[in-house]
């Protein structure tokens, strides 16, 4: 499990979604709880000028009772912890909690720290300034925002307890809120951040399997399932490619390579079979040839002084028949078998093309079959025997001529350079003959494998093979039955250590 891809990418992508979630919920949290906490803070600055609104026309009246009473419904209020009033001096002339008052606080304390840190209350602060988080022993957090009170003129010149012009601050209104449902609101933000993230962790997890299994995992498997299968000889395994990504692709190029394994090994058994057959040839040959030119020698005799004896006469031409047919096996086995390297020279590929229709001519006609020629002009001359290209040509012409009934038809020979990355002659044989099953064209180039019945040896395509071979270029054919047959020849125009292939083209449906 650990080794398969599919938990490689799910684990690498959950990794990748906890930092990132983990990051943003970070900084979001964050900046919520700071939202909130000015939120806070706005409130109770709002709740401290309306405090002082309501206290100032009591406190230039020097009504105490009032103030006092004004300050204790505002501080036994759920959320506000304490609301006193600080005079210039530090003691505290207000406050719900009437056994502060009368005291002095410290003005190092977190409340008066700001005002007097350089020993002197400053005149005007700003709201962050003025307000403060702090901890208390129980471990909840409190906030709490300082006021300050200014003479204005209404209090200089006022009866009752008039101040000096000059002294700018009266006093201070301290009001500490408690920041418990921030806290709260806080947690429950956190708790459906990580609820969240679990969610988004199992999702993305979920849809990243499914996508891995169908875009990565399933072909994979295919393939290495093919690889399996062709790793047992099985070289006709092809996969199926439904995506044209990276995959599908490599996907071609496998199925690509076990053609070419196929095609090389199709080569490797043809080769061995005509190895096998050349020095099986070779020796039959030898042995059987003298038996049968005495067999046909003293036939013919026989045949020649047979005057009356029609019937007898007969069978001794069947003899003969028969044995000359025989001698003519043997005589491919012969040319088969003593197949040596060819003699290379530089060729012309159209006139040789034009001898060996000139020799077959007479018999083609007789038999009402046409042949049509498309040669390119100005073809370059390459170097190849000039006699095997020859034996080739009048090999394919009598096939043909052999595939085509006896109404006639037509046989049609192209022959052209293709530039593609290599140079070479392109021959195309194609003819209106009955074609061939496709169950038999993987066949054709076998020896002794014949369609004509007793007409045929089944060396003609062997030996074409053989000679193309050793020319390093490739035969195809490409038949349909009741349509005829097409043989392509490619020749190489500079000679490179390749082998022929045989490959077999779909059968037109």
């Amino acid at each position: 499990m650990k080794n398969k891809i599919s938990f490689k990418l799910i684990l690498a992508v959950g990794v990748m979604t906890i930092s990132i979630i983990s990051i943003f919920s970070f900084f979001m949290i964050k900046n919520q709880t700071q939202a909130l906490i000015t939120q806070v803070k706005h409130s109770a600055n709002q709740l401290s000028e309306t405090i002082k609104s309501s206290t100032k026309y009591d406190m230039l009246l020097n009504q105490r009772e009032r103030v006092h009473r004004i300050i204790d419904t505002i501080g036994n209020q759920e959320g506000i912890e304490k609301v006193r009033i600080f005079n210039k001096e530090g003691e505290v002339i207000y406050s719900p909690n009437k056994s502060e008052i009368g005291s002095f606080v410290d003005k190092k304390a977190e409340a008066c720290f700001v005002c007097h840190v350089a020993d002197q209350p400053l005149e005007k602060l700003t709201i962050p300034e003025r307000t403060r988080v702090f901890e208390v022993k129980s471990g909840s957090k409190n906030l709490g925002i300082i006021n300050p009170i200014y003479n204005e003129a209404s209090c200089s010149q006022a009866e009752c307890h008039a101040h000096e012009v000059s002294q700018k601050v009266l006093g201070v209104l301290d009001v500490t809120m408690s920041l418990d449902d921030v806290e709260r609101q806080v947690r429950s933000n956190r708790m459906e951040l990580i609820f969240f993230t679990l969610i988004s962790i199992i999702t993305v997890s979920l849809i990243l399997w499914i996508l891995v299994k169908k875009v990565v995992g399933t072909p994979v498997s295919e393939l290495v399932k093919a690889t399996n299968i062709v790793a047992t000889g099985d070289l006709d395994y092809r996969i199926k490619i439904f995506k044209k990504d990276e995959l599908g692709h490599l996907g071609r190029s496998f199925n690509q390579m076990t053609q070419k394994l196929a095609e090389a090994n199709k080569q490797i058994v043809q080769s061995n079979k005509l190895a096998s057959l050349g020095r099986l040839a070779a020796g039959v040959a030898h042995e059987i040839n003298n038996p049968l030119t005495g067999i046909l020698t003293y036939s013919t005799y026989l045949l020649n002084h047979l005057d009356n004896n029609q019937e007898t006469k007969e069978d001794i031409e069947v003899i003969v028949r028969e044995t000359r047919r025989c001698g003519e096996i043997v005589k491919r086995l012969l040319e088969f078998a003593r197949q040596s390297p060819p003699h290379k020279t530089f060729v012309d590929i159209n006139n040789i093309l034009n001898r060996a229709i000139s020799i077959v001519n007479n018999q083609l006609s007789i038999r009402n079959i046409s042949v049509h020629k498309n040669l390119e002009e100005n073809l370059p001359e390459f170097k190849a025997d000039a006699n095997q290209l020859h034996q080739i040509f009048i090999n394919l012409l009598l096939n043909a001529a052999d595939a085509i009934d006896s109404q006639g038809g037509e046989i049609s020979i192209s022959i052209k350079l293709v530039k593609k990355v290599e140079e070479f002659i392109e021959i195309k044989v194609s003819d209106t003959g009955c074609g061939i099953p496709h169950k038999n064209i993987s066949k054709i180039f076998d020896p002794f494998y014949t369609t004509k019945g007793h007409k045929g040896t089944g060396l003609g395509l062997a030996v074409v093979w053989g000679i193309i071979e050793q020319h390093n270029g490739t035969i195809s054919v490409e038949s349909e039955v009741g349509k005829g047959t097409v043989f392509t020849i490619h020749l190489p125009i500079e000679e490179k250590e390749t082998s022929a292939i045989i490959t077999e083209k779909n059968i037109r449906k």
